[in-house]
């Protein structure tokens, strides 16, 4: 049964997808067409007539605050807070609500709407929205509450729903934001009034803010206030693609479900896509060890020169809102909630089957979330890029005829793999390809007939540059590539395990294939996002996509090789290789390392100083062997495997 609703909401969902690319172009319209042929002022000041929920009772923000602080569950928790009065705590509590609570305001959109407008005609080409998935989440709004699941890539994810909604004349959501937007002087406030609420970013065992933020969360649920926004993987990926999903927020907006406080909630995955992130650079010399600037309003205003750039398009595609109810039919049993009516309302434990229910429902998301994403051909392109090596890219550069080539190559292979592609259909294929790079000049240069690696630039120095230097010079540009590869993974994961485990085993026997496959995706798991409990069905959607592509045969008992596949093959292990390279690398450390107890923060630094040797020797290829989130994964996967063990000092 889970089988066949899995497969049910992926045929639906692609249905509704509206993918992009020459027989998909009329199902997402440029929103910013319209924009450019008329008035700014004229679009903020319109009127905004949207259609809420329909059960939701009239209810300001001093509404929802004082129903938060009155709640049954709130008094408790403050009643059994020791070490305070009660009314100190009380105090402390609706002071966490003043600094957490948004304070959404018309005429804040109306500036949000105005400015966003000026902002985007200068940053992209255009903004693609898929107006059959938003007109399906017109209807929705008013018949549930609405969770809104965007993936996190860019921090313009923020707040283009809002401007895409408030566009149309449907309710703007309330938006889950980290801390430290609100300190952002002006800036926090004009995001609080547009419909931010802010969560602080290291809770720990802070029950009364756990407290608060849940109540808040529940009460705004409960209520229909709004729809609400929040972003399943928690933070902002750095790679570009998908991350493990946080389950705290999916626990809390789901409860008043399983307590049967609402009859059903409706979930709404966004993917959104990008030509090219305005972070790019940024991102990858955080992956290198460079701290992440403070957000703040000087830095805002000195990023003045981002709008310089230009960032192509984005595409925004609004999946098929998925009802809870139905999605949960067979999962969990609510009596257990419901069947003492006194506590309904208390602190209680979620219990293993909600909590497996909560993660299922919050893998589900970023899957599809991933089937919903459009790939830009320069992702492909950067596929095949980072399969030279760096040493040859940086220094004598690719011939661009053979990348042309394998990149429609690689066109066919991800369609037949079931990639969304924004492939321009009335443009010659080596217009599109050739306006890639010149997008991307950031990262790659175009001369005489070669593609390069381009290096990050030096400012004049005294002494000459060390080899180490030299390496994160070149690192960087490969991890920005990494960064754009990373958009179509999703695309080739299943089938590039299968074609490793194929490579390893040396087997045709499904039964030994397939524990390979689990084994990998066991080592992997932080970096392919896979649904849990689904191993069996992914492994046989990697049989039919090999088998489609001509790579391999398929029978009851074996996968046997085709002579014609030798390409898709070879394509799909390079493709997993840097991944293995790098681990490899944090495998060895720990390995030969004498000490047996390490510290987190001393660890990624030290296997990266192993990892720039390794490179510099000649005995690693992969630069991905330098980036904090591929090491921190690969010390995560090693936990889970009970290999290493975290201690609390």
């Amino acid at each position: 049964n889970t089988i066949h609703i899995f497969h049910h909401l992926m045929d639906q969902t692609t249905k509704a997808s509206g993918r992009a690319g020459p027989e998909h172009d009329e199902e997402f319209v440029d929103i910013l067409e319209e924009r450019r042929r008329s008035s700014d002022l004229g679009h903020a000041l319109r009127t905004f007539n949207p259609h809420p929920y329909r059960g939701a009772p009239p209810c300001s923000t001093a509404d929802l605050n004082k129903a938060v602080l009155e709640s049954q569950y709130l008094r408790y928790v403050i009643a059994m807070e020791t070490g305070s009065s009660e009314e100190d705590v009380r105090e402390e509590a609706r002071g966490i609500l003043e600094e957490m609570s948004q304070n959404l305001q018309l005429r804040f959109i109306r500036l949000m709407g105005y400015t966003l407008t000026k902002v985007f005609k200068r940053l992209f080409t255009g903004i693609f929205v898929n107006m059959e998935g938003l007109a399906t989440l017109q209807q929705a709004i008013q018949e549930a509450p609405v969770i809104l699941m965007p993936n996190h890539r860019s921090y313009v994810d923020f707040l283009v729903i809002s401007y895409i909604l408030f566009t149309y004349d449907i309710p703007v959501p309330v938006i889950a934001a980290g801390i430290p937007l609100a300190g952002m002087k002006m800036v926090g406030e004009i995001l609080r009034r547009s419909g931010a609420f802010f969560i602080r970013r290291a809770i720990g065992s802070d029950k009364l803010y756990w407290a608060v933020l849940s109540e808040y969360v529940k009460t705004i649920v409960r209520k229909g206030y709004a729809p609400m926004e929040f972003y399943v993987e928690g933070l902002r990926s750095r790679t570009l693609k998908s991350v493990t999903p946080k389950l705290g927020m999916m626990h809390m907006v789901l409860e008043p479900y399983f307590k049967s406080e609402v009859f059903d909630i409706t979930l709404v995955p966004v993917s959104i896509s990008y030509d090219r992130v305005l972070e790019e650079s940024l991102l990858a010399h955080e992956l290198l060890g460079v701290p992440k600037p403070k957000e703040s309003t000087a830095g805002l205003l000195k990023a003045g020169k981002v709008l310089q750039e230009d960032y192509g398009t984005m595409h925004v595609n609004f999946g098929r809102p998925l009802s809870v109810r139905q999605l949960c039919q067979g999962k969990i049993n609510r009596c257990q909630y419901n069947s003492a009516p006194r506590s309904k309302n208390l602190p209680q434990k979620p219990t293993e089957e909600a909590q497996a229910c909560v993660s299922w429902l919050a893998h589900l998301m970023v899957r599809i979330q991933d089937e919903g994403s459009v790939i830009s051909p320069w992702s492909l392109m950067a596929c095949l890029l980072l399969q030279a090596p760096m040493a040859v890219l940086a220094e004598e550069g690719l011939p661009w005829e053979r990348l042309a080539e394998r990149t429609l190559w690689l066109r066919r292979l991800a369609l037949d793999c079931g990639a969304g592609l924004n492939w321009p259909g009335q443009t010659p294929d080596s217009d599109v390809m050739s306006s890639a790079v010149a997008l991307h000049r950031s990262v790659v240069y175009r001369r005489a007939g070669r593609v390069y690696l381009l290096q990050q630039e030096e400012p004049a120095r005294k002494r000459p540059i060390s080899p180490e230097e030299a390496v994160m010079r070149i690192a960087t540009a490969v991890l920005m590539l990494a960064s754009y590869r990373n958009q179509s993974l999703h695309v080739f994961a299943r089938p590039a395990l299968l074609a490793t485990a194929l490579h390893i085993t040396k087997s045709t026997q499904r039964d030994e294939l397939f524990a390979c496959f689990c084994f990998l995706q066991d080592v992997f798991s932080y970096e392919f996002i896979l649904v849990p409990g689904e191993l069996s069905q992914d492994f046989e959607e990697a049989c039919v996509l090999l088998e489609k592509c001509g790579a391999v045969h398929i029978s009851q008992q074996e996968v046997t090789l085709s002579d014609m596949g030798l390409e898709a093959l070879s394509f799909l292990r390079a493709l997993i290789q840097p991944f293995i390279d790098s681990y490899q690398v944090m495998f060895r450390y720990l390995s030969e390392e004498g000490d047996p107890v390490l510290t987190e923060k001393q660890l990624v630094p030290a296997v990266r100083n192993r990892a720039t040797k390794l490179i510099l020797s000649g005995e690693l290829r992969t630069y991905e062997a330098l980036s904090s989130d591929t090491l921190k994964n690969a010390l995560s996967a090693l936990q889970r495997l009970e290999a290493v063990t975290k201690l609390r000092t």
